[in-house]
């Protein structure tokens, strides 16, 4: 039988952690007040001889003096009808204010049982303290998720209304060819209709004035009706010149590079529209931002939705944290104080409170209504998400996979050592280094990229770090541990089995520009797989993958979310990666693989040039990243973070330059170190102190942070080290310490380009863990999603 600390652990709400119920030390509390009783219990052992003292309650004080008062009261009603009625009178008034009765004989039961034991009293001390923190926590939450369901009811009213204005205007001008209509109206304000007219605006196109001016009254009565009362005051105030002000626009937040783009198209087009017609200002609502306006909120809807099932567990859990901890209570001191306390659990804010139940019921059949065509099972999959559950299949083929490739990987490394393609001394004359090594490492890269980031989720789970809160994800279609693992272990599969396959052809004589095609035949597949429309090989997981990529190239163009930067982190440590591509690439386009001339890219101007923009890319993604957020959050800590990748830009390129020297000079060996060591100190300075949350001198964890989430101190320490020796890994690829051959020194490079990709993996765990230690100070459970409808006032 599991224990209910591990079962209270394993479910409550990671972000709210801090304000449950305190179950491990009421329990230490527990066992102290178990200790001082012990010595007590062996004393009235050895003087009675019998147990018959343990049977005693510490509310018999309380007891005997209530039957002494109801003994005198009842000798005195044989005497007297006049004590009768005074009985009476005051049995009617306790009925009254049963609440208060309630706890004050708590608190005279608490007050006589305290002054016995010291113990017992600082563990209802304690007690007491956690039921006001919840009851505090509770109506924070409680008033704030109600504010946002009264916002919420409000924009779903507003979304009706424009809903049904567009639908009769589809429908006129469908039973009118005369008038025309370019798929939404305008909001604007002529100067015949505000001479007949000072209560409405005119939402019209510009061929369009009267009629829809009497549409526009009937929105804003409707409007105002519904309660919205800003809406309408915004409709009836007036601008110096005596024109209406705007009363309504919608804002679409700008969170992919084509929203920016029709954004910044928008604006622009109002602006010209303004400009010729001052005194005609228009804003145009079209049937697409209405369509993003009811997405938006159908979102936040969802949020609000969740947010308030995580109220109703967190009081669930409360309850049973206080039910279980008085029950122990009664158990080691032999007491019934359960039941008293229990009724002063069950009568506090947090479990007589029904506002979030009610709210819960109403949001659930507005969704149904509205967004779900009153089909109750279609709302469910919006409102209650049904996680995946794992497949044993899945299990069944990573092993199968695991096998597979181990297999065949020594199997090519026995073929290889048999022609004799790697041993030492060997040169590469038929260029087959040169075709595979590219291909095969930029998988190889991809694929342990893949095996650390389903090493990261396997971590992520076990410590229960809410990894898809933090990154936004669908708990849907969120790729689990699994998942990454079975990615990965296939696609080194098909690697391994390319570069068998690719070995026994050329070993049995076959034509070497027939046999050099199937590296770019692979390359080709992924490709396909990559962007498949299918729903097969993940596509949810996919897409996002692409959405993010194209995210990350249009970096300055829209806000930057926690999933963008942290993709782009990744990019930084796949340069490697990104410079295999390029080589392939140019092995394809020059045809090199079919002439065997691979000197003709590596010699070339473009292809040097090229060289330094994919090195710098990464970096300047990033750095654009932190130019954005500094802009909208005005947070000068991103300037300084935008300060160290170009630091990084810096380093690479002195390194770049230093690689491409056939003999270095000793000032371009002093400038590479120079660089070099600098960018180090600044990375590592913001992976300890910023990115993980470490190197706190007040801290009560020496050196590290005050809340972390693993259980021994020794492997963050372990964890620095590790992330120091990888952080300098650099100076090999420099200074060349061990002498190596041309085949040689490709392996060499290729486990360099591994330990990065290791150490990124390794850095991703901490870099989430003080993102989701972070994240609970600000009690964030649910996302925010922002509302479109506004209020506007601006002068005409």
């Amino acid at each position: 039988m599991v224990k209910f600390s591990k079962e209270l652990e394993a479910q409550l709400i990671p972000e709210w952690k801090d304000y449950f119920v305190n179950y491990w030390q009421l329990k230490k509390h527990i066992k102290k007040i178990k200790l001082s009783l012990k010595p007590k219990q062996a004393a009235q052992v050895y003087t009675s001889g019998h147990c018959s003292s343990f049977g005693h309650s510490v509310f018999d004080p309380v007891r005997s003096f209530v039957s002494m008062l109801s003994n005198k009261l009842h000798v005195g009603s044989s005497s007297s009808t006049g004590d009768n009625e005074a009985v009476k009178r005051t049995s009617i008034e306790e009925e009254d204010d049963q609440e208060d009765q309630l706890r004050e004989e708590n608190e005279t039961e608490l007050s006589q049982l305290f002054s016995e034991e010291d113990e017992v009293k600082m563990f209802f001390d304690v007690l007491d303290e956690e039921l006001e923190k919840v009851n505090r926590f509770y109506s924070a939450r409680e008033t704030e998720f109600l504010e946002r369901g009264e916002a919420l009811l409000k924009q779903l009213q507003i979304l009706q209304d424009l809903k049904q204005i567009l639908e009769q205007r589809r429908r006129k001008n469908f039973s009118s060819p005369k008038s025309s209509f370019h798929g939404g109206f305008m909001s604007r304000s002529n100067s015949n209709s505000t001479r007949n007219s000072d209560t409405s605006e005119n939402l019209s196109d510009a061929n369009e004035g009267t009629d829809a001016s009497s549409q526009t009254d009937e929105v804003v009565a409707a409007l105002e009706k519904n309660g919205l009362n800003f809406i309408g005051a915004a409709t009836r105030s007036k601008t110096k010149k005596g024109k209406p002000k705007m009363a309504l626009r919608i804002d679409i937040p700008a969170t992919t590079p084509a929203r920016t783009i029709s954004a910044v198209t928008s604006t622009l087009w109002e602006d010209l529209a303004n400009s010729t017609s001052k005194d005609c200002p228009r804003e145009m609502i079209n049937r697409k931002k209405i369509q993003c306006a009811e997405k938006m909120i159908r979102g936040a809807f969802v949020e609000l939705y969740r947010g308030l099932g995580l109220i109703k567990t967190y009081c669930t859990l409360n309850l049973v944290a206080f039910t279980k901890i008085l029950k122990k209570f009664d158990k080691v001191a032999n007491r019934q104080a359960s039941a008293g306390y229990l009724k002063t659990v069950k009568s506090s804010h947090f479990m007589n409170s029904d506002k979030v139940v009610r709210l819960m019921d109403e949001v659930e059949s507005l969704f149904i209504k509205h967004f779900a065509d009153n089909d109750r099972k279609k709302a469910m999959k919006f409102l209650r998400p049904q996680q995946q559950k794992d497949s044993h299949m899945v299990t069944f083929f990573v092993g199968l996979f695991t096998g597979c490739f181990v297999t065949l990987f020594v199997v090519y490394a026995i073929l290889a050592h048999i022609s004799g393609m790697f041993s030492p001394g060997s040169k590469d004359e038929s260029g087959y280094m040169e075709t595979v090594y590219p291909i095969f490492s930029t998988f190889a890269l991809l694929s342990l990229h893949m095996f650390m980031y389903g090493c990261n989720l396997l971590m992520w789970k076990a410590t229960r770090i809410n990894y898809t809160f933090i990154f936004e994800f669908s708990p849907k279609t969120a790729l689990k541990y699994r998942d990454a693992f079975l990615i990965c272990t296939s696609l080194m599969t098909a690697v391994v089995s390319a570069l068998v396959i690719h070995l026994i052809l050329r070993s049995s004589g076959f034509s070497a520009q027939q046999v050099d095609a199937i590296p770019s035949i692979l390359l080709l597949i992924f490709l396909v797989i990559l962007i498949c429309p299918f729903n097969a090989f993940y596509r949810s997981t996919r897409y996002s993958f692409l959405k993010v990529i194209r995210n990350i190239v249009f970096s300055p163009l829209y806000k930057v979310l926690m999933v963008d930067f942290f993709m782009a982190d990744q990019l930084t440590s796949q340069i490697p990666l990104l410079r295999h591509m390029e080589t392939t690439g140019c092995y394809l386009l020059a045809g090199t693989f079919k002439t065997h001339r691979y000197d003709v890219c590596k010699k070339g101007t473009m292809y040097r040039e090229l060289a330094y923009v994919i090195s710098f890319a990464p970096y300047y993604w990033r750095a654009m990243q932190c130019a954005r957020r500094w802009f909208d959050e005005s947070d000068p800590k991103q300037l300084a973070n935008l300060g160290k990748y170009v630091s990084a830009m810096v380093a690479a390129g002195a390194r770049l330059t230093y690689a491409q020297q056939q003999e270095p000079t000793v000032i371009s060996t002093i400038l590479v170190v120079l660089t070099s060591v600098v960018a180090t100190i600044y990375q590592l300075y913001w992976d300890y102190v910023q990115d993980w949350g470490f190197f706190n001198p007040n801290s009560r964890n020496q050196w590290l942070r005050d809340d972390l989430v693993l259980k021994k101190k020794s492997i963050y320490y372990i964890s620095i080290v590790i992330n120091l020796v990888l952080r300098v890994a650099w100076v090999e690829s420099v200074m060349r310490f061990i002498k190596v051959g041309n085949i040689e020194a490709k392996f060499l490079d290729f486990s360099l380009a591994s330990l990065e990709v290791i150490r990124r993996g390794h850095w991703n765990f901490y870099r989430v863990e003080n993102e989701h230690l972070n994240n609970v100070g600000k009690y964030r459970a649910v996302k925010a999603v922002p509302l479109p409808f506004r209020e506007t006032d601006s002068d005409g």
